[in-house]
């Protein structure tokens, strides 16, 4: 089967399933299997055995292995991460708390905050100053950074962070202090600011810091065992890691700065809609990620995903910003909530009928799974209304128990409500729907954009069973549920680019711009960019992207503007300034005539170029002709069961067309087309739904 084609292999590793996907030239195969939270790289290995088998291959037939996780994430919710310390400027202990002194909320007078991953008991600090201009102040005290080592030893501590003030400017005080702390405790690591988040801004700095900390021995030792896994089965391939931006970076990065991991499964998901938007020609797409623990929402526009400096972990409040740990790596722009198909559900205390953002993971599982999970979820409340086939579900490898999920209804919601099993699975489902339609409105109020405008792809493995459901609460006419979407964000990684994006703060002002010295500050960030791609590209042509972070002098919040690649001269000043109140303009209506401008940060992307998909001709459509089956379906709105089509979409050749309701099976995950819908496969292989004309 293999002729020398290229063999590529993508897993992702998400709270209840590992995806796996093979491609070998054209040909491609997909794999689900339970994740193993205890060790996660057992279900990696595992998943990997099943699929090379269905290929006739063996691991050391791989030529690439492209790997991303939300295990970074679920570390932090969780709190799992290691004992962390963190190292702070004499008279800045209290950083984490005070963080830029905003509330988020600020009418809840008992409002909760997000607690620090570094308690204060565990916050040192070591006399030593740089100003903002980089110089020295008040030099290091070596002294006090050596006493500091007893004190964390008696407490345990497994990582220790770094941040002091202005270490963005020159980070000679942190180098020095991580080395004697290297030196002296050899088994722990060291995190310093000025290496994970060069920039501006001491909080955030400082949290993305920690962050890093606190995750770095979970991931570095779990890529250890993975790396060493693979070579012991005799892989001899490359292994790549997806960052949170979008793309792709070497095990030995990831092993360092694992922070950027934290939005890696996502991430891909975005990559994966943004190339099935290119190629059905779908500029304005609301792209709709629902796996087993979370649902990911993502406007992608112009066929790129919207991209943020900044994003929040563990929320507090759900859809308020400021309510999270912020951590400033370059990430994909995306709203993230605690509705999967794992998600439980329950009666409040006020008979209201929630659901998550509490997952009952792969271990126990949903009640349906018969692993030992007792509380109702979403994959629950899908099996009691007939969306999933019992015998079929992750291509039959997983048998689920429809009485069990009825238990589990009629215990935790039925009972308390005096309704039947099916009606509380509505119930649950109707909820969950909401939650994801109320983030899609969240997101894009927040970008300006109109949520109906747009259409929506909905992949992984719960999203074409509620996809309809939500567009319809949104507006949305048109929804489309790629190939494999059961899998889609490993998919994506197939698709992502070698890169690396570096940002690093120097305040310069319009009119007094020294373009030599910033001409010499590009090169050697995009040197060091560099130099973390072209290992990875193996010969294929680096590209950068250059970037100032522009604002009005006293403003509080930049916006990106796009520099040539090359030096900077004289004449480019004025392009920079109309440039930038261009931008401005379409943000805020009309810029400041005859205001200063400075520039705070600046930042270059190497990148290899993506892997563009071909355009996806139309087809004929017609109809699909007869069922392979049926599916009795409990009909909330009726409020009785219905029997309804189920069509093979294996079966279904392109332009097959059906009416709902109807369920569409495949291995991966099912869709279900609601009645208010028609669907039918494009030229690609996708289900096309359209709304039904009024």
């Amino acid at each position: 089967m293999l002729d020398g084609a290229e063999v590529r292999l993508a897993v992702d590793i998400g709270g209840t399933f590992t995806d796996i996907v093979l491609d070998v030239g054209r040909d491609r195969k997909t794999r689900k299997v339970l994740t193993t939270p205890a060790r996660p790289e057992q279900a990696v290995l595992d998943g990997m055995r099943l699929i090379l088998a269905d290929a006739g291959a063996h691991i050391s037939d791989v030529d690439v292995f492209i790997h991303g996780t939300t295990l970074a994430t679920n570390a932090i919710i969780e709190r799992r991460g290691a004992k962390t310390a963190l190292i702070a400027t004499e008279g800045f202990r209290d950083v984490l708390d005070i963080g830029t002194e905003s509330r988020y909320d600020q009418y809840d007078l008992a409002i909760d905050k997000p607690k620090p991953l570094v308690p204060r008991s565990l916050r040192f600090t070591v006399p030593e100053r740089v100003d903002a201009h980089g110089d020295i102040r008040l030099p290091l005290d070596e002294a006090a950074v050596r006493a500091l080592v007893p004190k964390l030893r008696a407490q345990n501590v497994e990582s220790i962070a770094l941040a002091f003030i202005h270490a963005y400017a020159n980070p000679a005080h942190e180098q020095r202090a991580g080395s004697i702390l290297q030196a002296e405790m050899r088994d722990i690591r060291v995190t310093l600011s000025s290496a994970v988040c060069p920039e501006i801004r001491e909080y955030e700095r400082t949290s993305t810091a920690v962050a890093n900390a606190y995750v770095q021995p979970l991931i570095d030792g779990y890529l250890g065992r993975m790396a060493e896994a693979l070579q012991v089965q005799q892989f001899r391939g490359a292994i790549y890691l997806v960052t949170s931006g979008g793309g792709v970076t070497s095990i030995e990065t990831a092993r360092r700065f694992p922070v950027r991991l934290l939005e890696s499964g996502p991430a891909g998901g975005a990559i994966f809609a943004s190339q099935i938007a290119a190629s059905l020609g779908e500029s304005k797409v609301l792209s709709f990620d629902m796996g087993g623990t979370t649902a990911k929402i993502c406007l992608i526009e112009k066929y790129q995903p919207e991209t943020s400096r900044v994003f929040e972990v563990d929320r507090a409040a759900r859809f308020l910003k400021g309510s999270g740990l912020p951590v400033r790596i370059p990430v994909i722009e995306m709203v993230e909530i605690g509705a999967g198909g794992g998600s439980i559900a329950r009666v409040d205390a006020l008979k209201r009928v929630t659901v998550g953002p509490e997952s009952a993971s792969s271990e126990p599982g949903p009640a349906c799974y018969g692993r030992g999970g007792v509380h109702a979820t979403v994959t629950d409340a899908d099996v009691a209304l007939g969306k999933i086939d019992p015998d079929a579900f992750a291509g039959g490898t997983i048998k689920l128990s429809s009485e069990l999920s009825r238990q589990a209804l009629l215990r935790d919601i039925g009972e308390p409500l005096g309704l039947a099993a099916e009606t509380a699975a509505y119930a649950v489902h109707e909820i969950v729907c909401e939650n994801m339609a109320s983030a899609a409105r969240v997101h894009a109020v927040e970008r300006g954009a109109v949520v109906g405008q747009h259409t929506l792809i909905a992949f992984g493995g719960a999203a074409p069973l509620h996809a309809a459901r939500v567009a319809e609460r949104i507006g949305v006419s048109r929804v489309i549920v790629p190939s494999n979407a059961g899998v889609g964000s490993a998919v994506g990684f197939l698709a992502a680019p070698i890169a690396y994006e570096l940002v690093r703060s120097r305040h310069v002002r319009l009119d007094e711009f020294d373009t030599a010295a910033v001409s010499d500050l590009l090169h050697e960030i995009a040197s060091e960019a560099r130099a973390l791609v072209e290992p990875g590209a193996a010969g294929m042509p680096v590209r950068e992207r250059r970037t100032a972070f522009m604002r009005y002098v006293g403003q509080g919040h930049e916006i990106t503007v796009e520099l040539p690649g090359r030096r900077l001269t004289e004449a480019d000043l004025a392009g920079l300034r109309q440039a930038f109140e261009k931008d401005y303009a379409a943000l805020f209506e009309r810029p400041i005539p005859g205001a200063a401008i400075e520039v705070l940060s600046w930042s270059v992307l190497a990148t290899t170029e993506p892997r563009n998909p071909a355009r996806v001709a139309e087809v004929m459509r017609k109809p699909a002709g007869k069922a392979a089956g049926h599916r009795s379906f409990f009909d909330g709105r009726a409020g009785h069961v219905v029997e309804i089509p189920m069509y093979l979409r294996d079966q279904m050749p392109p332009g097959a067309t059906i009416a709902g309701p109807a369920v569409i099976a495949e291995d991966e995950t099912s869709t279900f087309v609601a009645v208010s819908f028609e669907a039918y496969i494009d030229g690609a292989g996708s289900i096309v739904m359209e709304r039904k004309a009024a």
